[in-house]
């Protein structure tokens, strides 16, 4: 099947999606490995366009920090963007970059890790792309939370702002990329240095 790739994020809500198994959708993003594919709690599919330069470097940063802290710690799995997360609430999210817990990963069946699984990471980052509008963002950030994240940061190169969500609290808002962001307690000892996700020439 060919789709033109979109701009910007674009739903389809047609019956392209309405007749899809948890399986067929698996394998619909399979067979479309150039986009970036995600569906809604309503089973909507989202196709989003390649990420520029800038939000990719940024990603590939950030995913690096969590990877080194995993690897130092020795606990938990770290994934990139490519991971899709079968939520409770049905949707089927990629964020940039997130780890799960021993514990998260213990009740998961082996079977479910060659697709999608029915799991929630405990922390996730999300990049802002120039294409990514700040309300639907914001809905998707706290969708992460209310499916059971435990800490998500969301970053936004463009405008050097880092907004934190953490269950039962208000949004964190930090204003510069000049510092760093903790990752406590869901993350003993994980700082994000910031200055590292800045635009470089």
């Amino acid at each position: 099947m060919n789709v033109q790739l979109p701009d910007r994020p674009h739903r389809f809500s047609t019956e392209l999606e309405e007749g899809f198994t948890d399986d067929e959708f698996f394998e619909f993003c399979q067979l479309n490995p150039e986009m970036r594919i995600e569906r809604t709690a309503n089973h909507e599919i989202i196709i989003m366009p390649p990420a520029g330069f800038e939000s990719s470097s940024s990603s590939g940063d950030a995913y690096y920090h969590l990877k080194t802290w995993s690897l130092r710690h020795r606990q938990g799995r770290t994934l990139d963007s490519s991971v899709g997360y079968r939520l409770p609430n049905g949707a089927v999210l990629s964020p940039d970059a997130s780890w799960v817990s021993p514990e998260r990963m213990a009740q998961v069946p082996p079977a479910e890790l060659r697709a999608f699984p029915r799991l929630c990471p405990d922390f996730i980052i999300e990049v802002k792309s120039p294409t990514d509008r700040p309300n639907v963002l914001q809905a998707k950030m706290e969708q992460w939370i209310n499916n059971g994240v435990r800490l998500a940061f969301m970053l936004d190169p463009e405008t050097e702002t880092a907004h934190i969500y953490r269950p039962g609290q208000p949004r964190e808002e930090v204003r510069g990329f000049d510092g760093e962001l903790s990752g406590e307690p869901v993350l003993p000892g994980f700082r994000l240095d910031l200055r590292a996700l800045r635009g470089q020439s």
